[in-house]
């Protein structure tokens, strides 16, 4: 086992992985969200970050946001040892390896690899580990709606579990997950970590906004606060070998024909829902992207396809940014109404009332909107309609107050889970301290 450096100091050590991809500012949002709520309730803890991939600005993000912050770069090796001199040093100084949220226990392998070469504890903060959804080959999709997932995954066999991550999740010291599903499908398979609770995505704890930044982009484009709404759009599946630029494989084929068959009927309930605020306000809507490839998509799908006299009130915006000046600009709006997972939560932190449009395609990390008390706000696409989108959102807009009364309420809840999240970090760090 590596040893521990002598000369511990007396602040609780955090080497913290995460930063998993930064072609998604919710994927870039996951770590000042940790970085902000371990700031915010274990002030005295030195964090060291573990980054997957900070590209697209999201390194600069971090540095300016937490100054304090150390970075270390680095891999496991085939001998299960860190790969350069620094990350061997974080592993070995740290008291507690922290896996931040994501899809699917993202790097399990490696925190399986800390705890056999430290025997420190490791804890995870805030994951899905959907068990039922994804492409299944030859057939037309997987997924479906939240209940459809739900009663699947609670009808899989004690003994599902993959053996791999059973054998590292039965050994850390906590395991937040961000939506009930996957807490009560880890509970059904017995797994032996002590805690094993709903704790919802780090996202919700970013401190982060660049108000100088947005605040001007909005008055360039002529938006006011209070008289638009943010619109985000979203594919049934991502096109990964388009953003990564890597040869296509089969199952390619297979979720582009889904997404060239689903793309018009899913949007089209949007922008029915943008031409009725709109005529009924006089307002603008904002076309922004939560991923690189929907900049373009936006204008595709919602922007060019509507009638002139609607489109003359809609700002398109033509550029992927970071989700601290998208806080800032979620701020400023009455509302966010996105069919990706992680602006509204954005918009959540700021008090902006949003909704989530779920697509059945996407995992069962939905859920956690639910699980948090935002259900009034919360849609399956194949469930809903323009229309319907739209009797929601006129209430928001015609009564502002109660509905970020209703924000203040969702947030209050989390907040007490997060805290919650943080004592465990507490915890787990402390059992190792001399």
């Amino acid at each position: 086992m590596l040893m521990a450096l002598a000369g511990r100091r007396t602040a609780p050590q955090i080497l913290l992985r995460s930063s998993w991809q930064s072609v998604n500012i919710g994927d870039i949002g996951h770590t000042p969200g940790a970085l902000s709520l371990l700031e915010k309730y274990l002030p005295e803890a030195e964090v060291t970050l573990w980054p997957g991939r900070l590209e697209h600005g999201s390194r600069g993000l971090l540095e300016r946001g937490f100054p304090k912050l150390k970075i270390v770069e680095g891999a496991v090796g085939e001998d299960g040892k860190p790969t350069t001199p620094e990350l061997a040093r974080a592993w070995a100084e740290t008291d507690l390896y922290v896996s931040g949220s994501g899809s699917g226990f993202p790097a399990s392998a490696n925190a399986l690899a800390f705890l056999q070469a430290t025997g420190k504890p490791v804890g995870v903060f805030g994951v899905s580990l959907d068990p039922v959804s994804g492409l299944t080959p030859g057939r037309d999709a997987g997924g479906g709606t939240l209940q459809s997932l739900r009663a699947r995954a609670m009808a899989l066999p004690a003994g599902h579990l993959e053996a791999d991550l059973r054998t590292v999740i039965d050994r850390v010291a906590f395991f937040y997950c961000r939506d009930t599903i996957t807490r009560d499908y880890l509970r059904q398979q017995r797994v032996k970590s002590p805690v094993v609770e709903f704790g919802p995505d780090a996202q919700l704890g970013m401190k982060l906004r660049d108000d100088e930044k947005g605040w001007a982009w909005l008055r360039s484009r002529g938006l006011q606060e209070g008289r638009f709404i943010s619109v985000i759009p979203r594919l049934r599946y991502t096109p990964y070998y388009k953003i990564r630029n890597v040869p296509r494989v089969p199952a390619d084929d297979v979720r582009d024909a889904i997404n060239n068959r689903t793309t018009e009927a899913d949007h089209a309930k949007l922008r029915e829902m943008m031409v009725r605020y709109v005529r009924a306000t006089g307002h603008k809507v904002m076309v922004c992207a939560e991923m690189t490839y929907e900049v373009e998509l936006g204008k595709q799908v919602l922007v060019d396809p509507l009638p002139e006299d609607v489109k003359k009130n809609v700002v398109w915006r033509e550029s992927y940014w970071l989700p601290d000046e998208a806080a800032s600009i979620y701020a400023k709006a009455a509302a966010v109404v996105s069919v990706e997972c992680h602006s509204p939560l954005i918009a959540y932190k700021v008090g902006t009332p949003a909704f989530y449009v779920r697509q059945p395609t996407d995992t069962c990390k939905g859920q956690m909107y639910r699980d948090m008390g935002a259900d009034d706000w919360f849609f399956e696409v194949d469930e809903t309609s323009g229309a319907e989108l739209w009797q929601r959102l006129e209430r928001v807009v015609r009564r502002p107050a109660e509905a970020r009364a209703q924000v203040k309420r969702i947030m209050a809840g989390v907040e007490t889970r997060q805290k919650a999240m943080v004592e465990q970090v507490r915890r787990a760090a402390s059992g190792l301290r001399r």
